[in-house]
């Protein structure tokens, strides 16, 4: 997997995904991340990529321009066009199954907006994909960006030491994640429940999926719903 960030701040990204699991992987190859900084495609003085909205308004509106030249420059003979990702308020709300989604790609685009966005032209021509990580405001695209990539980057072969992890976590299959449990098998009169140390891998299954149930009821009934919303439909 190859990403593409076109960000104004591309030592955040950098930075921010060169360590653990997700630096591993770029220095193993298993991904490749390209972090581009669209004020080097600004062809004014001071490198300005921002200017005031057309009919007024608050605040600076990022500029069509060095964006457009920015992607082009690192399309260059490539037949084939990724998805281009622009990170938004306005944009669906990001969740596992996009990110499952996300992973069967070989190459992503991602815009960081600024300011009060971007020229909607970009959107027009550049953008397939508009993606929010959640109903709130950010300074910048670029944490939401390390998150996406965060998500998706595991869910890639050999990115998890354990690659049937992924398989287990929470919202893998719509649940939150079973309790787990480590040694020493009792801590401060805690006990580790005792199907556990059984060694019986069915009743270990049994009691792991019957207390995904149950955190997932407890924690977050609306997943619950979604499952059967998504079953019925499906009928």
């Amino acid at each position: 997997m190859k990403y593409h960030v076109l960000t104004l701040f591309p030592d955040m990204i950098t930075q921010g995904l060169g360590t653990s699991i997700i630096g591993k992987a770029q220095e193993s190859g298993k991904i490749q991340l390209n972090a581009v900084n669209i004020r080097d495609y600004a062809k004014n003085k001071h490198k300005q990529v921002d200017d005031y909205p057309y009919g007024g308004g608050a605040g600076m509106v990022m500029q069509a321009e060095p964006i457009f030249e920015a992607y082009e420059d690192i399309m260059k003979n490539r037949d084939k066009k990724p998805r281009f990702i622009y990170l938004t308020p306005q944009g669906k709300t990001f969740n596992q199954n996009m990110a499952k989604q996300l992973a069967k790609e070989e190459e992503l685009v991602f815009l960081c907006g600024h300011y009060e966005g971007v020229d909607e032209r970009v959107i027009e021509g550049l953008v397939s994909d508009e993606i929010s990580i959640g109903d709130y405001v950010l300074t910048g695209g670029e944490l939401a960006v390390m998150i996406i990539i965060d998500a998706v980057s595991r869910l890639l072969p050999g990115v998890l030491n354990n690659d049937a992890s992924a398989d287990t976590e929470s919202f893998s299959d719509g649940l939150l994640e079973y309790p787990q449990y480590t040694r020493p098998p009792i801590y401060k009169d805690m006990k580790v429940p005792e199907v556990l140390l059984s060694g019986h891998h069915a009743n270990i299954e049994k009691w792991r999926r019957e207390q995904s149930l149950l955190r997932t009821a407890k924690k977050r009934p609306d997943l619950l719903e979604k499952i059967k919303t998504a079953k019925k439909s499906n009928m």
